[in-house]
Formats: C-alpha cells, structure tokens, sequence
C-alpha cells in the first residue's frame, strides 16, 4: 500500500528573527508523523518559507499548531519587506506527494481553515484548487493590497472571509489557505541594483504581462508611456489593430491571440465593465508564472521573483534562457538563480537534459551528473549554496547501509563471509547493471564522432535505456538481499497453534515468491541490457567494440545468475500454475539469451580481426 505523504509550505512573516522561527518549526517537529525539510530565511524580503511533510492528520496538526504560534510571536503591525503578505501566516498550501490526491488536500485545507478561523479568530481565505470563488483561484488577487488594505476590505461583503470572523485581526492580519500542485520558488538575480530593471523583465514574463507603452521603451519598456483606451479607441496590447468597441478589441484578441483583455484588465485590478481610461495590457510569455522584481541587500543584486504554478507546462530553464536573452537587450547580466524551499526531481532532472541536448551532448549518463549539469547551468550556487541533497524532492539515493553504497572491496568481502546474502542473486543484478553500463559507454563514446551521424539519434536513445536498465540492476542488488531476508523471517514465525501454522505458511509462500520475482526481474533487465550491447557492438565506435563485447558478456551472466535464482526457489512453492510459467520464461529468457550473446561475440571477433587485418 503507498504510504499517504502531504506536503505543506507555509510562509511566514517572519525573516529577521531566527528564534522566532525556531519556535515555528519546533511546534511543527513536536507533532509525530511530520519531517520538517527545510526552513528558509530571507532577511530583506522578512519572510520565512518552511517546508515539511507528514501523513494527513499528522500535516493538519502541525500547520494549525505553526499557524497559531506564528500569530502569537509575530505582530504584523510592525512588518516591513519586500514580498507581497497580508499575515503572520502569510500563505499555508497543502500538496499531494503520494498516496492522496488534490481533492484530499482539498479537505484538509478547508479542515484546517476552519479551525484555524474558529479557535484563532484569523480570517481565512481559500485559494488555489480549495478557492470559493473562481477569482479567488490566484493567490495575487486574494492578496490585493495586501495586510494596509484588510480593513476595508473585510467591511466589504464580497471579501467576507471563508472561515473567521470578518474583522481587522491588527496584529495576526488575514492567511490564504489551500491546496495546490508543487510550486516551485525560484529568484533569477541580475548584475544590477536597480529594481525597475528587474520588474522590467519580470513583466514581460509573468503570464499577466504588463501595461502597454510607446515611445521611448528601448531598452526599458517601463520608460515608455501608457497607452489608454479611449472613446472609439481600443488598441490590441499584441499588434496594430484597434477596435471601435472594446467587445470588437476581446474578440480579436481571443481569436487572433488566445487570451481576453477582460481577464487582462482584472488581473490587473483594472475596470473591465468601463475599460475606458485604464492602460491597455498585453500578456506576457509564459503562463503558471508570477513574476515581480525587487532587491536583495544581502546579495547587493535586484531579482526576478519568480512562482511556477504548472513546472510541468512552464519549467523554469525554459525562462530563465528567456529571461538571459531580455536582460541581454537591457545591457543586463543573469548571473544566476536561487531556489527557495524545495525543487521535484523531475523537473531538474529534465533541466540537466535540456542543457545537456543545447551542448549536443548525450544524456544517457548517471542522474548526478544530469543534476550537476542542472546545477551549473541554472547557476544555483550563485548567491546561496545548492546542495541537491537537500533541495531536491525525490533525489534517487540509497540508503546508507545498502550493499550499493559499499566501496567495490568492501562489497566483494561481504559475499564472501559466511552469511547467504548477499549472495547469487545479488551479483547476478551487479552483473547486469555492469552489462548496461558498458553499452551506454560505448554509446557515449560514439556520438559525437565523425563516420557514426547515421546511427547517433540510435546510439542517443541506447544511451538512455541502458542508463535505465542500469540503475533498476543497481536497485535489484539490494532487492534479492532484501527478498531472501523476508523469506527468512517468514520461516522464523511461530508455529505452535493451527492459526500460526497457517499464518507462517502463507508468509513463506509469499516471501518465496517474491524471492521468484526479484530475480526473474533480474533476469528480464538483464536481457535487455545484451541487446542494448548487441546493438552497441552493430553500431558503436569500433574501437569500442570489446568494451561492447565484456558487457554482452556479463549481461548474459545476469541472465543465467537471475534464472538460477528463480528456478532454486521454485520447488518449494505450492502454486503448480507459477511454478509452470515462471520455469517457462526462465527457459525463453536464457535460450533467446544465448543466441544473442553467441551472434554478438562473433561479430566482436569479426571485427577485431578486420582491424588486424588493417
């Protein structure tokens, strides 16, 4: 069963007064089932972003508690910075990571708004996926005018909290409560101090664009001056068309650019209903991305502040290339960027490929080099250090007494003590993962190199299959190991009642077809890390070719080595139909197998002896 793990990112008002802080955190660690990951100060800003995740109730317990005492120690009356917030609690989103779904962190943010209006007396607004209303969606708009405009605002009907009363908390402020998909903070700083540059930039990326100007606007749109719809003059924000009516302007823009000068004019605070009078907007470039500029006294640098709501439709190398190219216009320099709180996996592990692809240079090579790729690519250690251990959600690693992480002699020594794990099945997924390992080499050896443009997009694709293969081998390693010891532990149940007993036979049932499993997985992976090497051997750099040759031949060591295991284990099992298939793909695996390897060994000799014959 997958374990229920919610993530929750609350934002505080605090970033000066690190015992303040510690005090935040210290109620969210006190609450059992939750890990605090990461709690990050920023002093010109005054804003703490602390991360932690749990299981649901354990998630709910903690934010309230952190909630609560952040409206205890800090008093908004007297908060000055430079990030948009309206409370002590500024923000509190609830993210899914496994074994939930949106609509759980629906509930548990609306849970724990409730309480938090109820026992708190802070008026709560919902936002993200939990919004009331569909222009409370954005968090910017629940935000207007920040914690100065509250008390009007909360006079206002429409502005009527979802939970808590609807009156002026002085010294708490207001909090956006919701939930909402992984957001990624992210700083991109420039070689400047002014800040105007920076929002400069920051306008023409972020989804709601800017105002629309004239004149003098190079290099500095914000230079230029407004452009304003008039009586009978409603200028597109995109090109030279203008509309007599504003419903004539929206419905070009709609068809001929894809968004609605309504939805502009809003985002804005603007009129729409009497568009008259306010600036025209255009969009800006990419959309899930808010964007404002400001400067960071510590780092003596303006930057671009940027939320991607959506990494997946808009990651972030994607505008930070943007955002060096803007800069470039403005005699500007990106020097680097910053993330704030934590990053997925996937997108940075996607970011290193980017780059990688822009260098023409394979990416079929191990994850810690694709992240280091990221890392220098993106500039993470320019202003703070980025250690992606710490700042990386979901960082493939193993644990620290597993058999992978052994020095070479170290693990040679361990199987050969006297215990029975790790054992063949081990060595036979090391045999495998070695086997993969050699035909991506061999891939990588070859792209690039003149003689090899007709088989390189081959050799591009093998690279990356064969880093896959490898590591679900590395993985394996430890699995075997691990399946034998579960077996073991069925057998050293109790046995004195009939429950027992029977109990104690279907866990080792169980546990010996797992220890089935593992290796036939072996196997199979194995496989297809020789026709990865056979493939290698057809098309990779020649010089390469015994390199090509040892891994089809290990790999093929995988193969035997993981049937082995499979079929020692067999005879113990009752189910009569497993045992028949799984003797049935042993034989077809090591059979087809040997073909492969007797087929690719052959033309390795053949090709050793045409370069002797040279």
């Amino acid at each position: 069963m997958t374990e229920k793990i919610v993530e929750c990112v609350p934002n505080f008002s605090e970033g000066r007064d690190k015992a303040v802080i510690d005090q935040i955190t210290a109620e969210i660690t006190a609450v059992s089932g939750t890990t605090l990951l990461s709690s990050e100060m920023g002093a010109d800003v005054n804003r703490t972003v602390v991360t932690f995740i749990g299981s649901p109730e354990a998630v709910k317990e903690a934010a309230f508690r952190a909630i609560k005492k952040a409206a205890e120690l800090i008093d908004m009356r007297q908060h000055k910075g430079a990030h948009p917030r309206m409370g002590a609690t500024d923000v509190c989103p609830f993210v899914p990571v496994s074994g939930v779904t949106m609509a759980d962190c629906v509930e548990i943010s609306k849970e724990v708004g409730a309480r938090v209006g109820r026992e708190l007396g802070i008026p709560v607004y919902l936002y993200e996926e939990s919004a009331s209303k569909p222009e409370w969606k954005s968090l910017a708009n629940v935000r207007t005018g920040e914690y100065e405009a509250l008390p009007e605002k909360l006079k206002d009907p429409y502005w009527k909290p979802d939970f808590g009363p609807a009156e002026f908390n002085a010294r708490a402020g207001a909090a956006a409560v919701g939930a909402r998909e992984f957001l990624i903070a992210f700083n991109i700083t420039l070689n400047t101090r002014v800040v105007q540059y920076a929002m400069d930039i920051a306008f023409e990326l972020r989804e709601k664009g800017r105002s629309v100007r004239t004149g003098n606007i190079e290099p500095i749109y914000m230079r230029g001056d407004l452009v304003k719809y008039q009586e009978n003059y409603f200028p597109c924000g995109d090109c030279d068309f203008v509309g007599k009516t504003f419903e004539e302007t929206r419905e070009h823009c709609r068809t001929e650019h894809d968004y609605d000068p309504y939805d502009l004019l809003k985002a804005h605070g603007s009129n729409p209903e009497n568009p008259v009078g306010w600036s025209v907007k255009q969009p800006g470039l990419f959309k899930h991305v808010r964007a404002i500029g400001w400067y960071v006294d510590e780092y003596k640098r303006a930057q671009i502040t940027i939320n991607f709501t959506n990494y997946k439709i808009t990651p972030p190398h994607v505008v930070v290339d943007k955002a060096r190219e803007l800069a470039a216009k403005r005699g500007l320099v990106v020097t680097g960027c910053e993330v704030v709180g934590l990053v997925p996996f996937q997108w940075i592990y996607e970011a290193g490929r980017y780059y990688l692809q822009k260098q023409g240079r394979p990416t079929g090579v191990p994850a810690a080099d694709i992240i280091e790729t990221a890392v220098f690519s993106l500039g993470l250690n320019d202003v703070a250090p980025f250690h992606p251990e710490e700042k990386i959600l979901g960082l493939p690693r193993a644990a620290a007494d597993a058999l992978v992480e052994k020095k070479t002699n170290e693990f040679v020594h361990e199987v050969s003590r006297e215990s029975p794990a790790p054992g063949g099945g081990s060595i036979a997924a090391l045999a495998g993962s070695l086997g993969a390992a050699l035909a991506s080499m061999v891939s990588n050896l070859t792209i690039g190199k003149k003689g090899y443009e007709a088989v390189e997009s081959d050799l591009l694709a093998l690279a990356d299959k064969a880093q896959n293969i490898k590591d679900q081998l590395l993985k394996a390693v430890d699995d075997d190991t691990d399946a034998f010891n579960d077996y073991m532990e069925a057998v050293r149940l109790p046995k004195k009642t009939d429950q027992e007993k029977k109990r104690r036979t279907e866990a080792i049932q169980a546990g010996l077809k797992k220890a089935v499993n593992v290796p036939l997985q072996t196997a199979q992976l194995s496989f297809e890390a020789l026709q990865l090497c056979a493939e290698a051997v057809e098309k990779g750099n020649v010089n390469s070719v015994t390199d090509a040759g040892v891994g089809a031949q290990i790999a093929f060591t995988g193969i035997v080595g993981g049937v082995f295991n499979v079929l020692i284990n067999l005879p113990q099992i009752s189910d009569a139909q497993f045992k028949q298939e799984m003797t049935a793909r042993c034989e077809t695996l090591e059979r087809e197998g040997r073909k492969i390897l007797d087929k690719t060994l052959a033309a390795v000799r053949e090709k050793i002896e045409a370069m002797n014959k040279k």
